[in-house]
């Protein structure tokens, strides 16, 4: 079989709050599993799980204490195998969320590593006398005081995830037969977390400070060298699996960093943070970072396409605009050149949650900063805002299925707070309306299973002029132009010059029929896909590519 992948649509699933099979108010397997029909309607082609492992939960499961079972708050290996089972019956394909580069502070490994300095583990992790600069990227130092050895220990995040030393093979061993037993298990492959934060720089000389940025330039705590042969060997192990997908999260939106990890004999995608992580949205910023991807990267390598997830605000309360704006933004993501991503709820359009109870706050990132407000001598009100900026729970609510208590997702309160306004915006509501975002969703992943331009085909055009961006994907059998009218106000396209024979509206976010005429309105905050209605499909007028 060929990359399946590459064809393929991906949903993250946040294994807490998705949806709740045992009553005992958190997402779960048999959750998953009751409602892996629904994904199947949607459309999708694979899954992504976040952790699901044995953790302390101080970062909902990526601080992992036990790389060989399931939490118990998500079910038994049973369930998971069933679960496994079940999406493969479907034809839906299942990557995980592996966390390579940092465990659990109460992981066996680590309480071994710190019981004495002569323990054969003492080098899994990386000790030392003295800290230097490094901050964590959660705030405050790296660096974690054990007064019974009295060393510090490295943590890139929270102190509780402690980094592991991959210079030592014997680390490198025992991550290799993790990533083999769930590939025996029969997962399709992994998404690697801050995968380029498997090395750092033996030198341990003090991080820059960037006074422009206002913060610590990271330049010997991440993207060090002697990283790549490492991936290479993983891609290299887990691609003896045939059908293996590697995803990697690399924590950086510098396009030249990012290329570098994905390709041949490398990871097989890396998440395009460029293009899925802009603050604001900005039709220009949007298109021009499309344009330097699709130039920077060869043959050999493919982009992904997201614009949320469970470290980020949801993009219909990020990038403003409503209703009209998400489905402009889901027509770009499903297609445009790329693999996409859904994150759960997105389809039906949830919205960020930020809270006025600092109780309230689950997230470690988010409690951090406000620890580290009060400890500033900030007020309440302002270290909770800093708190809120900062914290990740926004996007992390559970998944609205119903208008019913708990909004369908469990028969108890949930482990994270339901916001007041989620009940209206549900999935129950919206299956059968013809213009609502769940139904929009399922007509586009419809449409791109039908069209192998949009899962395979080249830009032979990617524009914008003011904020409409449209582009054309061509393949060897086809040639499909996507229109996205960002603007407030209707804009003028001559079809003429894209097709030589009349043309058909495939979909449009805003209405069901198009007037005749090679001069087409593509009216304000419009997405439109158009084709040829047979004959000649040549182009009629050549326009210069902006590629």
């Amino acid at each position: 079989m060929g990359k399946w992948w590459k064809q393929s649509v991906f949903y993250e699933i946040y294994m807490p709050s998705f949806k709740d099979g045992n009553g005992d108010g958190m997402g779960d397997f048999a959750g998953i599993i009751a409602k892996l029909d629904y994904l199947t309607a949607l459309g999708i082609d694979g899954l992504w799980l976040t952790p699901f492992y044995p953790s302390p939960k101080i970062d909902n499961g990526y601080d992992i204490s036990d790389y060989y079972n399931i939490d118990p708050g998500y079910g038994t290996m049973k369930d998971f195998q069933s679960f496994i089972q079940e999406a493969h019956k479907r034809d839906i394909r299942v990557i995980v969320d592996l966390v390579l580069n940092h465990t659990s502070s109460e992981h066996q490994w680590f309480q071994d590593s710190k019981s004495s300095k002569n323990h054969p583990k003492r080098d899994w992790y990386i000790w030392r006398d003295e800290p230097n600069n490094w901050e964590s990227f959660f705030g405050g130092s790296a660096w974690e005081y054990d007064k019974a050895s009295d060393q510090y220990y490295y943590h890139a995040f929270a102190k509780e995830q402690v980094d592991l030393n991959w210079a030592n093979p014997q680390v490198k061993k025992a991550m290799f037969e993790v990533m083999k037993f769930w590939l025996e298990k029969g997962v399709d492959g992994f998404r690697l977390d801050v995968i380029n934060f498997l090395k750092v720089n033996d030198s341990y000389k003090d991080n820059p400070y960037d006074a422009e940025k206002n913060e610590q330039n990271h330049l010997f705590d991440k993207d060090q060298e002697g990283i790549f042969p490492i991936i290479s060997e993983i891609a290299e192990f887990v691609h003896q699996y045939p059908d293996k997908f590697l995803v990697g999260e690399v924590g950086s939106e510098d396009l030249d960093i990012l290329k570098q990890y994905s390709g041949n004999n490398k990871l097989d995608v890396v998440f395009n943070f460029n293009i899925g992580s802009l603050g604001e949205f900005d039709a220009d910023k949007l298109f021009q970072q499309l344009v330097d991807t699709d130039q920077a990267y060869d043959h050999a390598q493919i982009p992904t396409l997201f614009f949320s997830s469970h470290d980020m605000s949801r993009h219909i309360s990020r990038f403003g605009g409503g209703e009209e704006r998400a489905k402009l933004v889901a027509t770009l993501m499903l297609t445009a050149k790329g693999v996409p991503f859904i994150y759960y709820g997105d389809e039906i359009g949830m919205k960020d949650w930020i809270t006025d109870d600092i109780t309230k706050m689950k997230d470690v990132q988010g409690l951090l900063a406000y620890e580290l407000g009060i400890q500033s001598n900030q007020s309440h009100e302002q270290a909770l805002a800093v708190a809120n900026d900062k914290s990740r729970d926004k996007s992390r609510t559970p998944m609205v299925w119903s208008s019913h208590p708990n909004v369908g997702f469990s028969t108890i309160l949930p482990w994270i707070t339901i916001p007041t306004n989620a009940y209206k915006i549900n999935v129950e509501n919206q299956q059968n309306i013809p213009d609502s975002m769940l139904s929009f969703y399922k007509n586009l992943l419809k449409l791109r299973k039908g069209h192998s331009s949009l899962k395979s085909g080249h830009y032979d055009l990617l524009r914008i002029e003011g904020e409409m961006l449209y582009f054309v994907r061509k393949d060897s059998i086809e040639k499909i132009l996507v229109v996205l009218n960002f603007s407030e106000h209707p804009k003028s396209l001559d079809v003429a010059a894209f097709f030589a024979s009349d043309v058909k509206m495939l979909l449009s976010s805003k209405r069901t029929k198009l007037e005749s005429g090679n001069l087409v309105t593509i009216l304000a905050n419009e997405a439109m896909i158009l084709k040829d209605d047979g004959g000649d499909d040549s182009v009629k007028k050549r326009l210069c590519s902006n590629l």
